[in-house]
């Protein structure tokens, strides 16, 4: 499989050579070793050691030059799948059948957009795994080299989660050095290697000085996701217990207005835990100019009714079964999505779909078609969501509704005080759909839940079948690997 990652750019690469060869001279083809960077000559001091674990997060939401195509981790087609394949999103771009196969449960293992997010990972996860295995031979500050190691353990960790609630066995790669053919690990053996990851993660700093590592993973970010891990595998007193740790922290707080969570300024603010940098990011762990949510999800009206607005392309809407799940009192509603918008002259201009703008900072980024914001992965009020879920799930409702009001309470909503577990649940759920939408969680929460099937059809008209709880294998990368099974159903 690592022959699958790497093929693109050997070919690439040794196209370039001979072009070089073809039209040089001799003293040309003289080397100089020294302005050569190759595994010999790098990984060799505490600088190469901080590029390293740097081109880790450059996964996460960069241009990737060697597929040519904008294929960053979370830069889009990760969290834009997980809204298309649940009952959050449908798909609103012309010549994109990858993505209307999603939104219509009709994707099989030849879509490309699931191929590219496992490429995306596991490309990812072979650069952390060089940084792991490297970094501890460097001789630099030994402070600074356990922090290295542990940001390329928390990456790796929140990669295979990734993978394995998507796809279930996949191959466990931990080391630079690996089969080309590797085989299938169990799910348990995955969730062993991410929490022995996540654990060691958690003795990151709890911050980073102010302009010296905005965006970088912190103990914060591995305990909360430890949480996410633990609620994932039903055992609730530890995600409980984790959750509590970063509650009980003072580290983290809710934004007293929804609109304030996705506001230019409040990046790497107070509420957010761990979060992937676009643009300047103020400093933070950026890769790549811009970020897509505008262009995918502003309407494409904006951009023809007020002249300085550009490039807003409206590829992905939400759906109608979305919008009305909030009520008129909700905050979160009008932050969330647009159906209508005034032009210069004041007239109104009525949408006929539904469009996310949470992402669009309208004061800081009146242009919008280049957002300059982050992507948030962990969120503080999704501790307290999931603290408040775990709690309920061990029968302890008084601080499970606790947490809950507070998200509630945030969006203008009433407490509640639910004292039957399936009830609290089903509440939950509903919270966190309206909290999180478009942020790539919905598919895994129903999945978690057990409610894809039910919601799918309530919103789509469309009943799933049971293999769509998992995604398929890629046939690309069966083909280039006779251990990779299907998945049932595939």
């Amino acid at each position: 499989m690592k022959n699958s990652i790497k093929n693109n750019i050997q070919v690439k690469w040794w196209l370039v050579v001979v072009a070089l060869l073809m039209s040089s001279c001799s003293d040309f083809l003289k080397e100089d070793p020294q302005n050569v960077v190759a595994q010999t000559n790098y990984y060799q001091n505490e600088k190469d050691a901080i590029s390293a674990v740097n081109s880790i997060y450059a996964w996460l939401g960069s241009y990737d030059f060697a597929y040519g195509n904008t294929a960053g981790i979370y830069h889009s087609t990760f969290w834009i799948t997980q809204g298309l394949a649940s009952d959050e999103m449908n798909n609103n771009q012309l010549g994109a059948p990858d993505l209307d196969q999603l939104a219509t449960f009709s994707y099989n293992s030849e879509n490309g957009a699931i191929l590219e997010i496992w490429k995306m990972h596991y490309k990812a996860i072979y650069v952390a795994n060089i940084a792991i295995d490297r970094i501890p031979k460097i001789d630099m500050d030994p402070t600074l080299r356990s922090r290295l190691v542990n940001e390329a353990k928390f990456l790796r960790g929140l990669l295979y989660f990734n993978l394995v609630r998507m796809f279930g066995q996949v191959p466990l790669l931990v080391n630079e050095n690996e089969p080309l053919t590797p085989e299938v690990s169990t799910v348990d053996e995955i969730y062993t290697q991410i929490i022995n990851d996540l654990t060691d993660a958690e003795n990151l700093p709890d911050s980073y000085p102010v302009g010296n590592g905005l965006g970088r993973a912190t103990s914060g970010a591995a305990k909360s996701l430890l949480a996410k891990v633990y609620l994932t595998r039903g055992e609730y007193q530890k995600c409980a217990d984790m959750a509590q740790e970063v509650i009980n922290s003072g580290r983290y707080q809710l934004w007293s207005n929804y609109s304030d969570v996705f506001k230019l300024s409040s990046r790497n603010g107070k509420e957010a835990i761990f979060s992937v940098g676009f643009g300047d990011a103020d400093g933070a762990i950026s890769f790549w100019e811009v970020g897509q949510f505008n262009v995918r999800l502003l309407p494409a009206e904006l951009s023809r009714d007020i002249p300085e607005i550009s490039n807003t392309q409206g590829w992905q809407v939400a759906t109608q079964n979305l919008y009305d799940s909030y009520s008129s009192a909700d905050s979160r509603k009008d932050v969330t999505f647009m159906t209508q918008f005034n032009k210069p002259d004041g007239s109104t201009v009525n949408l006929d779909k539904i469009y996310f703008q949470k992402y669009w900072d309208k004061e800081a980024d009146p242009t919008a078609g280049g957002s300059k914001n982050d992507f948030p992965v962990l969120r503080y009020s999704d501790v307290l969501l999931m603290d408040a879920e775990a709690n309920a799930q061990l029968g302890n409702f008084a601080p499970a509704n606790t947490y809950l009001n507070m998200v509630r309470n945030r969006a203008n909503l009433s407490d509640v005080d639910i004292t039957s577990k399936d009830a609290f649940i089903s509440e939950v759920l509903s919270e966190r759909r309206k909290e999180f939408a478009c942020e790539g969680q919905r598919w895994f929460d129903l999945v978690r839940t057990q409610k894809l099937i039910d919601k799918v059809q309530a919103a789509k008209g469309i009943t799933p079948g049971d293999e769509y709880k998992l995604f398929p294998i890629p046939l690309r990368e069966r083909d280039l690997n006779p251990n990779l099974p299907q998945n049932p159903g595939f």
